[in-house]
């Protein structure tokens, strides 16, 4: 018999999605079956799944060892042995709920096939090397990152560490008013603030997309096209490059990389939305590898509930220096 007695991190949680993510490896059908037949309680009680769990219930599963061990979700299926733990120096703020970091250029945010190694899965070694996390606590609540930054995007990754952690940052990230700020090096003289608002619509054979106009979208052709709203202000111009802040109103995939340039006005380094618009001078002269879109700052709203300590934080990441490098060369001043 193993007994599980449920904390902080596992509360607030159906019961049957606890089980799900502690005996991964059995079938959802196997697991209520355990239930019906008292194989599996909780709190000494026949259950039914629906449970909402609470800090200090008790779980029981009678199973035997070798049925236990088979339906288990290990440790070893979810971290390659060549992922290395997240440096401590791209951490920008941890609490037992969650953890800011920031994310180098050129790494996933998250894996999309098993061979991948992405910054989500060094976040979970860092955590099991500290001691924070265990492969119990894994195989329970899985901590991951909530928000994704393409591969070669650098800057601000939110990772829930609990369930609360996880469920809060989902929620803001799909609200309007978690506040995202990304700084960019675009090719042209920009002046002043404006807001951009099209409709983006995705190729998913190639994995580009197009920004579209209202006209477009009426004519039928790009019917699945999502509405999309991007706000820029000028920091400073040499009147080769611009140095822009970027508010993202909306979240799209590579939202402001199509946005700018459909303006003509693509982000340095950026090949996919850049190459035919750009000289390429600058990007021989640097030898750039990516295009220079950084995730720099990110303002919390007004939170209830378990991270209300987090209404108002803001958090940001310092330029990766190639970045930085440019800006101080090329850009006189703020406006």
């Amino acid at each position: 018999m193993k007994e599980i007695i449920i904390n902080d991190k596992d509360a607030g949680q159906r019961f049957d999605k606890l089980l799900v993510r502690y005996l991964g490896n059995a079938p959802v059908s196997f697991l209520y079956k355990m239930m019906r037949k008292k194989n599996i309680t909780l709190n000494g009680k026949k259950a039914s799944g629906k449970e909402m769990l609470s800090k200090g219930d008790i779980v029981r599963i009678f199973f035997s060892d070798e049925t236990y061990e088979k339906f288990t979700t290990k440790t070893t299926e979810i971290l390659q042995p060549k992922v290395q733990p997240l440096e401590r120096s791209k951490i920008i703020y941890e609490d037992m709920n969650i953890l800011v970091a920031d994310k180098p250029a050129g790494v996933l945010s998250q894996k999309s096939k098993t061979t991948d190694i992405s910054i989500n899965e060094e976040i979970l070694k860092y955590l099991l090397e500290s001691g924070e996390l265990t492969s119990d606590d894994m195989a329970r609540v899985r901590p991951s990152v909530c928000n994704r930054l393409d591969r070669n995007t650098s800057g601000l990754i939110l990772a829930g560490k609990t369930l609360a952690g996880l469920q809060t940052l989902s929620e803001l990230l799909r609200s309007r008013e978690f506040h995202k700020y990304y700084l960019c090096l675009v090719h042209g003289k920009m002046e002043g603030t404006q807001r951009l608002d099209g409709y983006l619509w995705k190729n998913e054979k190639n994995n580009k997309v197009t920004v579209l106009s209202e006209e477009q979208i009426q004519s039928g052709t790009y019917h699945d096209a999502k509405p999309i709203s991007t706000r820029y202000h000028v920091l400073g111009s040499d009147g080769e490059v611009t140095l822009l802040e970027v508010l993202l109103i909306t979240g799209r995939s590579h939202q402001i990389r199509a946005h700018l340039a459909s303006i003509g006005h693509p982000i340095l380094g950026d090949v996919k939305y850049g190459k035919a618009n750009a000289s390429g001078c600058l990007e021989k002269k640097y030898d750039l590898k990516y295009q220079l879109l950084h995730s720099y700052k990110m303002i919390f709203p007004e939170i209830t509930g378990k991270l209300s300590y987090l209404s108002g934080q803001t958090f940001e990441a310092p330029l990766p220096k190639t970045f930085d490098r440019i800006v101080k060369e090329h850009i006189k001043g703020e406006n």
